[in-house]
């Protein structure tokens, strides 16, 4: 029998009794850490605090400054709230609580058979909460058969994961506890509350949000300031969620199996439709936008939402001219570079500003424009006889990523903008209390049209996907309440789609590899998933965008 184990340490190697847990070496370990210890690497893989070293392992930790360790904080804060709302509610009085999209920098809650989400209330669940950290209660995981799962949370009224697990192939299924308050949660947790002193509640339309910290800060709960125009956006899709009856993964399998899918599809392709016939009308009734400035984050499908744009433009008799910004970077040696040395491609200095307000205000006044294209292999711009001129009718579609920053288009009036807001945001769930990350969905389109139109691996994507959310919190986020309108693009049936698309490319990565850990996340949550063809798409959705056979060139 063993009585000492010698792991490495961040390089230096230690000794420690048998039975020691990684959260007793995190405890040594900390002070070397400027953020609080979460979770442990070790044997290649993440580990949560409360198991087990083994001899001969190396060790690392994580912070809540990491994602993995920052995800992990924010998923036990879910658990945390859960528990002490049903303690001051009571389990039969609250029927239901969905945890829903981002707000602020927080999460959207709200309670079924609870009559009001008031201050009083909430203020008894934050004193709850305060006492539970302060108590520092262990989260405790267990494992139980799939199907013990299964009739547990029916027993619990958590028909959301009932549901779920009925179409899980794995044989166990891991529960966490905390003060005999079971939930299931899709990541790994902190391993007891005194972790989680990092939160608070704040009333919100007709329910509240859990405000917790920003990774770039864990220690601090930022102030509370929601954006009014995407988080309408963001209720209007969970309607049509309701309206199709298809709210979770639980619901979307069901509509699978059943051989509903070309209904679903049809429908939600339909509800798309209307919300870019609505815009379009809009932009005919006011004759002095010449400018549609589209904007979003990357895979939001900004390219095709511009043709299907234009082709409701043209039904209202408008002349429209879908352009990308991208034809504006400017020459290659003159990109900028990032902190890393690497050409910045998100930033607005990488586009030829003035040649852009130039060839915009020419326009606008009458004149003939020849319009440059941008050769990518080159890394040049070139001029190939696309020369424009606008005429009473017709209308300039522009789409890139600054296209709602006015600092891009600061010599052009005004009043002959008009500016669209464009993102996936994920409507779907995976169950009452696991959200899917906006961010999640658009990473798997990403993955998918990067290797089918650039040649690109699983790996390569993931590995520039955190610069390319940096430009994105930057650049984009900062402008999207500027828009005129808003549209959500993602499609509540595209994870079943994308799912036969993405996991052969997932699977291609190395276990070595420093993008394997992101790639398991993404497998492990494909596979709640019944996967679908893509022969019943339309051919001008945004999912071809990504998966290819689209009716545009894109």
């Amino acid at each position: 029998m063993i009585d000492f184990i010698r792991v490495d340490v961040d390089g230096k190697e230690t000794e420690y009794e048998a039975g020691t847990t990684y959260q007793d070496i995190a405890e040594a370990a900390q002070e070397a850490y400027p953020h609080r210890i979460v979770l442990a690497r070790a044997g290649g893989k993440l580990q949560e605090l409360h198991k087990y070293a083994k001899d001969g392992e190396k060790i690392t930790f994580l912070t809540t400054r990491d994602k993995a360790g920052f995800d992990a904080y924010r998923r036990s804060c879910i658990l945390l709230m859960l528990k002490a709302i049903y303690q001051v509610g009571g389990f039969e009085n609250v029927d239901r609580v969905s945890v829903h999209y981002a707000v602020s920098e927080g999460l959207y809650v709200t309670m079924a058979g609870w009559s009001s989400v008031d201050a009083a209330f909430l203020s008894q669940v934050r004193d709850a909460m305060r006492q539970l950290v302060e108590d520092n209660l262990p989260i405790a995981k267990s494992s139980l058969g799939t199907e013990e799962a299964i009739e547990l949370f029916g027993r619990l009224g958590m028909k959301d994961k009932e549901r779920l697990f009925h179409y899980r192939r794995a044989s166990r299924v891991n529960i966490y506890n905390l003060a005999g308050f079971k939930d299931y949660f899709y990541g790994y947790m902190v391993p007891s509350t005194g972790y989680l002193q990092c939160f608070e509640l704040y009333p919100y339309d007709d329910g509240f949000v859990l405000q917790l910290a920003k990774q770039e800060q864990p220690e601090t709960v930022p102030a509370f300031r929601p954006e009014e125009k995407i988080f309408r956006i963001q209720k209007e899709s969970m309607e049509w969620s309701r309206m199709m009856n298809v709210r979770t993964v639980g619901d979307l399998n069901d509509r699978v199996v059943s051989g509903g899918m070309n209904e679903l599809i049809l429908t939600q392709e339909a509800l798309f439709e209307k919300k870019i016939a609505e815009i379009a009308e809009k932009i005919a009734s006011d004759r002095s936008k010449k400018l549609v400035m589209i904007a979003g984050p990357s895979s939001s499908g900004k390219t095709t939402f511009s043709h299907r744009l234009s082709i409701q433009l043209m039904a209202h008799g408008l002349k429209p001219h879908p352009i990308p910004m991208d034809n504006y970077f400017v020459e290659r040696e003159d990109t900028p570079r990032d902190a890393d040395g690497n050409f910045d491609f998100e930033c607005l200095e990488a586009l030829d500003i003035e040649l852009f307000n130039r060839n915009m205000t020419d326009l606008l006044a009458g004149k003939a424009v020849e319009l440059p294209t941008f050769n990518f292999k080159t890394g040049k711009k070139e001029y190939k006889g696309d020369v424009k001129q606008l005429g009473a009718d017709d209308v300039l579609v522009l789409e890139g990523i600054h296209g709602l920053n006015d600092k891009l288009s600061y010599s052009l009036p005004k009043e002959s903008k008009f500016k669209i807001y464009i993102s996936a945001l994920t409507q779907l769930n995976i169950d009452e209390h696991n959200r899917i990350p906006t961010t999640d969905g658009r990473l798997l389109r990403r993955i998918v049209r990067d290797a089918r139109t650039r040649g690109a691996s699983a790996q390569r994507t993931i590995a520039m996907w955190p610069s390319v959310r940096r430009g994105e919190e930057s650049y984009i986020f900062p402008n999207q309440e500027q828009a005129d309108v808003m549209i959500n693009s993602a499609m509540i049936y595209e994870f079943a789609v994308l799912k036969l698309y993405a996991e052969p490319l997932l699977f291609g990565i190395e276990k070595s590899a420093p993008e394997y850990e992101e790639a398991k996340r993404l497998l492990k949550f494909l596979d709640y998933f019944v996967g679908i063809p893509s022969e019943s798409i339309p051919m001008n959705s945004i999912l071809r965008e990504f998966v290819g056979g689209s009716c545009f060139n894109v």
